[in-house]
């Protein structure tokens, strides 16, 4: 019998990804394993510890944060909270006990207070047995970019902070996959691609937390393969870098490719290269931004979105030149995993070093150059 050795390699090919899929989905996950895992909070204390520069001046900058005081005065918790202004439903109070929690979790590892630590526990507690709905408008932005900072704080107390208690956590796990995940489940494919991106990290990260691979897995399937404008082929629409945004202003591309980037490093930190998918286009997408916003010039194709509402037919200048806090992150992916050319990430990193916060409402985790730079 002549076999068809093209057509039998493509079978054992098949075969061999089915049982990598089986065997991921086997795996237990890494804790913490959201953004940080437990060696780069070692590094964190390391360096702040040791007093060494850019960490010792990025973390002064934390530490000047409201946000990151242990003395901080939580604003809510609410029973039901919004973005609609029209609503008055806390939305600025939100943000600030948000990021409140990550921050002072932060805290707590770099310095080894434990009063950040209760302080990180006191608002996640008080919001899991209090907060029962996320309501419209703009529903996925609060779920998926307060929900984030959210759970990448509880992520690193549960893991780290022996005294939260069990029965506290189970509620808090009860908090992220019945009022935030079902907001973030289905992606926002009627919305521009930031919502969608946001909505991706936020289901990735639901799943580490919860220890819920299948949650976990719709996310990172997603940002490879979503229809919407939020997926990673679809944000970033060519291998020159462009991205959904980039004709409508340069703060809401920033977000977006930021979203996609911290989508990346959860599934890193959980042994799996989104980084790298498509040929590393995630990195054109950044050094395509960087570029732009740094003055040079960069190509641009007319481009109509997945839901044909956005059309855009130059690339935007609103917003050049003001940099989000999302780039230290996967210049240290790209330039020290891969050894990558990350020209462009560098010369932004080279004015705006140390990163901070951002500008408000801080829907980005920041402090870049504290959380994840090596070099």
């Amino acid at each position: 019998m002549r076999y068809n050795t093209n057509l039998l390699t493509r079978k054992l090919i098949l075969l061999y990804f089915c049982l990598s899929v089986a065997s991921l989905n086997a795996q237990n996950f890494v804790h913490p394993g959201i953004l940080h895992t437990q060696e780069s909070l070692d590094r964190i204390r390391e360096m702040v510890g040791v007093g060494k520069e850019p960490w010792k001046s990025a973390f002064a900058l934390l530490r000047s944060y409201p946000q990151a005081s242990a003395s901080y005065k939580m604003r809510g918790p609410f029973d039901r909270v919004s973005r609609d202004p029209k609503m008055g439903l806390h939305k600025a109070e939100v943000d600030d006990d948000c990021n409140a929690v990550y921050y002072n979790a932060i805290m707590w590892v770099a310095t080894g207070d434990s009063a950040h630590a209760r302080k990180a526990v006191e608002i996640l507690n008080a919001y899991s047995y209090t907060l029962k709905a996320i309501l419209p408008r703009d529903a996925e932005l609060l779920a998926g970019l307060n929900g984030d900072q959210f759970v990448n704080g509880a992520e690193i107390l549960r893991y780290t902070y022996k005294d939260w208690e069990a029965k506290d956590i189970v509620q808090c796990e009860k908090m992220f996959r019945d009022i935030f995940y079902p907001v973030v489940k289905d992606f926002a494919e009627f919305a521009n691609g930031n919502w969608g991106s946001a909505c991706v990290k936020m289901t990735m990260a639901v799943g580490v937390f919860c220890n819920d691979r299948e949650i976990f897995q719709k996310g990172a399937n997603y940002y490879l393969h979503g229809k919407g404008n939020g997926s990673l082929p679809n944000y970033i629409i060519n291998e020159q870098g462009q991205c959904q945004e980039s004709g409508r202003d340069q703060q809401h591309a920033q977000l977006g490719i930021g979203n996609l980037a911290e989508a990346a490093e959860i599934a890193w930190n959980q042994g799996i290269d989104l980084y790298g998918a498509y040929h590393n286009r995630l990195l054109k997408g950044l050094e395509y931004t960087a570029r732009y916003n740094l003055g040079e010039e960069v190509s641009f194709a007319p481009y109509i979105d997945k839901t044909g509402h956005y059309k855009h037919e130059h690339i935007s200048t609103e917003g050049r030149g003001v940099f989000r806090p999302i780039y230290e992150m996967p210049l240290n992916h790209y330039k020290k995993q891969k050894d990558l050319d990350t020209s462009f990430l560098q010369k932004v990193i080279n004015k705006t070093r140390p990163e901070s916060a951002g500008p408000r409402p801080y829907d980005q985790p920041g402090f870049g150059t504290l959380l994840f730079a090596t070099e």
